[in-house]
């Protein structure tokens, strides 16, 4: 038995804002759109283009409150062949909150908390 893994989700509380950070920040685009029939939820699934893995955002209507992520002791990671452009689009967009040039990674944070780790391809 096998298992591959298909979404991550993320509770959000501005849809738009949410699609649009990952979108520019991580050129996430969605593929597919779930909206509750009594419009208490909506469900968004974005993804780089290569028909893989997927980012789940949910934006629940009555939730009225700022998410509480605990510690921040979990992560999903991008790799990106061109680090340095990374870097320096995510410096503009002033979305950096940790860096780690020992291992040479570093973290976005996205408009609800959430870390996103960018790690350079493996050559």
């Amino acid at each position: 038995m096998k298992f591959r893994p298909v979404h991550e989700n993320y509770n959000v509380t501005d849809l738009e804002r949410s699609k649009s950070f990952y979108k520019e920040a991580l050129g996430l685009e969605e593929v597919r759109r779930i909206n509750a029939d009594d419009g208490s939820f909506t469900i968004i699934y974005l993804e780089s283009g290569d028909g893989g893995f997927q980012l789940e955002l949910t934006h629940l209507r009555d939730f009225d409150r700022k998410y509480d992520l605990g510690d921040n002791e979990f992560h999903l990671a991008f790799e990106t062949e061109d680090y340095d452009a990374a870097h320096a689009l995510h410096e503009k967009m002033g979305c950096i909150c940790f860096e780690n040039p020992a291992m040479g990674i570093y973290f976005i944070e996205d408009p609800d908390g959430y870390w996103l780790e960018i790690v350079p391809s493996k050559k």
